[in-house]
C-alpha cells in the first residue's frame, strides 16, 4: 500500500502559520544516491529567506513545485527557466545548513525523490539536514578517499559503527566512529560524481543522520521521561 501510495503521486503537505501564509515541508523520501550535480548562478534576498537559481544538466526536466534534494536539503522547485531553476530557502533552513555559505560558482549535489516501485540503493533519506559537521582531514587512499568530519557530540547516539549517514546528500557509511568525529571512505565514482571531491579541510558539509535512529533514540527519550 505504502508503495503503491509513493509511486503514483508525489506529495507535499502544507501547515499554515500565525500570518495566514502556507508554508510546505518535503514528506518525501530520497536514497542519497546523487543523480547529478548543479551550479548555483544567481542569488537574492527577501526577508530573512534567500532563492537560488541552479543550472543543471536536470533542470529542463523538473516541474514546478517538485521536490528535490539540494546538497542534502529538500527545497521545492518555484521556477523553470533557460535550463536552470529557482528554490527558496527561509531563516531555519538557512541557521541549520550550509546554504548561507553558497555562492555563485558553487557546485551542489542533487537528487529526485524516489519512485517507490523500485530498488533503494542508498538508504532512506528525508532531505532533512540535522546540523553541519567540518572536514578536519582528507586523505587518498591508493585511488579511493578518506574523509574525517567532526560534528556537535550532542548527535553521538544517532551514530553506529558500520551505519548510514548522509553528507551533502550522499549516502555513505561511518566507521572509526567517536563522540564527535566519524570517517568516511568514498569511492572513485562516488568522487567523481558529487561535490565531495570539491571538499576542502575546513569546510562545512550538510548532515543528516539515519532516520531509524533517530526513532530509536526519541524512543529511549520518551521512556526515560516517564
Amino acid at each position: 500500500m505504502f508503495l503503491e501510495w509513493g509511486a503514483k503521486k508525489q506529495q507535499k503537505f502544507e501547515f499554515e502559520k500565525s500570518n495566514g501564509k502556507k508554508h510546505e515541508f518535503c514528506t518525501l523520501m530520497f536514497t542519497g544516491i546523487v543523480e547529478t550535480t548543479g551550479k548555483i548562478t544567481e542569488i537574492t534576498s527577501s526577508g530573512t529567506n534567500k532563492s537560488f537559481w541552479i543550472n543543471s544538466p536536470i533542470s529542463h526536466e523538473l516541474k514546478v513545485d517538485q521536490s528535490l534534494s539540494h546538497d542534502g536539503v529538500c527545497l521545492t522547485v518555484e521556477e523553470i527557466k533557460n535550463g536552470k531553476h529557482r528554490v527558496t530557502a527561509v531563516a531555519e533552513t538557512l541557521s541549520k545548513t550550509t546554504l548561507t555559505n553558497w555562492k555563485p560558482g558553487t557546485v551542489i549535489n542533487l537528487e529526485r525523490c524516489l519512485v517507490m516501485n523500485g530498488r533503494l540503493d542508498g538508504h532512506w533519506v528525508q532531505g532533512h539536514v540535522d546540523t553541519t559537521g567540518i572536514v578536519t582531514h582528507i586523505e587518498e587512499k591508493n585511488g579511493s578517499w578518506q574523509y574525517i568530519i567532526e560534528y556537535p557530540t550532542r548527535f553521538a547516539t544517532l551514530i553506529v559503527e558500520k551505519g548510514s549517514i548522509t553528507i551533502n546528500g550522499t549516502s555513505l557509511t561511518v566507521f572509526n566512529i567517536s563522540d564527535s568525529f566519524f570517517e568516511v571512505a568514498v569511492i572513485p565514482y562516488t568522487y567523481e560524481q558529487t561535490n565531495l571531491k570539491y571538499l576542502k579541510t575546513g569546510n562545512k558539509v550538510n548532515l543528516e543522520f539515519d532516520l531509524i535512529g533517530k526513532y530509536v533514540a526519541r524512543i529511549q527519550q520518551v521512556r526515560i521521561i516517564q
